[in-house]
Order: structure tokens, then C-alpha cells, then sequence
């Protein structure tokens, strides 16, 4: 994830895209150790305050509700830094497991149809 993009990001969109950073980190089921320094590493360098990093930390111990993760709150402007930081977090282990494949080529799909 480019840190200079993601920084352009509001409060409110840096928190969504941690959301959805865990939710992927939770598709195959469990949240691996790289998945979980990858994301801490997210939380440091967007300067989440306390109660957000915490929020963060509690979705990696239970994903997000699916209506959380809604493509549409994705702002178009940043559509692409989020795709990165999510290709980043399913490939972080060496092993992009197909469902993670499958959601993350469905997302991409899905947005580009609302452009």
C-alpha cells in the first residue's frame, strides 16, 4: 500500500479500509501472524488514534460483519489503494488461498462496474 496515497485518505476511509483489510485477512478462515504484523504496520503508519487501532485489533479476533464491508463506501478516488492493501494482506503469507483469489477478483470486478 503506498503510505503517501493512504494517507489522502479521510479518518473516517482509513478506518473502512482497515475494515476491510481484516475482513480479507479473514477469508480463508483464521488471521495468520504475517496477516496480523501486516496490519499493525497499516495501523502505525495511518496514524490511527487509540480507539481505532483497538476496534482494528478487535476485528482481527472476529472478522467484521459482511454489511460492514460494503464495496459501495469506497470512495472512487481511492478504489486503488484499497485493491493494493488487499492484494498485500492475502499474499503477505507467500500462500493467496483461492477463496481469498475469488473475493478479492470479485471486489475488483464490482467496482469497476460502478465507475
Amino acid at each position: 500500500m503506498s503510505v503517501q496515497a493512504a494517507l489522502r485518505l479521510s479518518r473516517e476511509h482509513r478506518l473502512l479500509l482497515l475494515r476491510f483489510v481484516c475482513a480479507f485477512a479473514w477469508a480463508d478462515g483464521r488471521v495468520l501472524p504475517e496477516e496480523r504484523a501486516l496490519v499493525a504496520r497499516y495501523v502505525e503508519k495511518l496514524g490511527l488514534d487509540a480507539q481505532e487501532a483497538a476496534q482494528v485489533r478487535a476485528w482481527l479476533e472476529r472478522p467484521p460483519p459482511p454489511e460492514s464491508v460494503d464495496p459501495s463506501a469506497i470512495p472512487v478516488e481511492h478504489r486503488s489503494v484499497f485493491l493494493h492493501a488487499l492484494e498485500s494482506v492475502i499474499s503477505v503469507d507467500g500462500d493467496v488461498a483461492p477463496v481469498e483469489r475469488e473475493r478479492l477478483l470479485a471486489l475488483a470486478k464490482r467496482l469497476r462496474r460502478s465507475d
